[in-house]
C-alpha cells in the first residue's frame, strides 16, 4: 500500500507529538534538574514555569484532538474517502495548524494562537465531513 498524502500528514503529526513530548519534558527538566527527572517524582512538584507550562498545555491540547484526527484519517482511508479535496486540505490544515500552534503557545502569543487552533480544528472537521460526502 502506498502512503497517501493523508497518511503522510498523519505520520508527520505523530512525529510532532513526539517532539512536543520531548520539548515539554526538556523544559520541565531544565527547571527542576536531571535528578528530578530521573527520580520517582513522588510528592508535590512545584508548578511549572512559563515555558514548561505552555509547552505542557500545548502538548495536552494536541492530545485532545489527536485521537480524533487519527481515527478520521484511518476511517477516510478504509471508506475510500481519502484523496479528495476535503481530506487532502483538511489534513494539511490540521498538521500545519498544529505545527504553527506550538511556537505561538510557547512564546505566549494571544489571539493569533487561537485563530491557528481554529484553522487546525477546521481541518479536522473537514476530514470528518469527508466521511459523509
Amino acid at each position: 500500500m502506498d502512503m497517501t498524502p493523508e497518511f503522510i500528514l498523519l505520520a508527520f503529526t505523530l512525529i510532532l507529538a513526539v517532539i512536543q513530548i520531548g520539548a515539554a519534558g526538556m523544559a520541565r527538566t531544565a527547571e527542576l534538574g536531571a535528578k528530578w527527572n530521573a527520580g520517582p517524582r513522588d510528592g508535590e512538584n512545584p508548578p511549572p514555569g512559563k515555558l514548561a507550562g505552555r509547552l505542557m498545555r500545548a502538548q495536552s491540547n494536541l492530545f485532545e484532538t489527536l485521537p480524533l484526527f487519527i481515527g478520521a484519517v484511518i476511517m477516510a482511508h478504509v471508506a475510500g474517502k481519502d484523496g479528495g479535496t476535503l481530506t487532502f486540505l483538511g489534513t494539511h490544515l490540521y498538521f500545519f495548524g498544529r505545527l504553527i500552534y506550538v511556537p505561538l503557545y510557547a512564546f505566549g502569543v494571544p489571539v493569533v494562537r487561537s485563530l491557528v487552533w481554529l484553522i487546525a480544528t477546521a481541518g479536522l472537521l473537514m476530514v470528518i465531513a469527508a466521511l459523509f460526502v
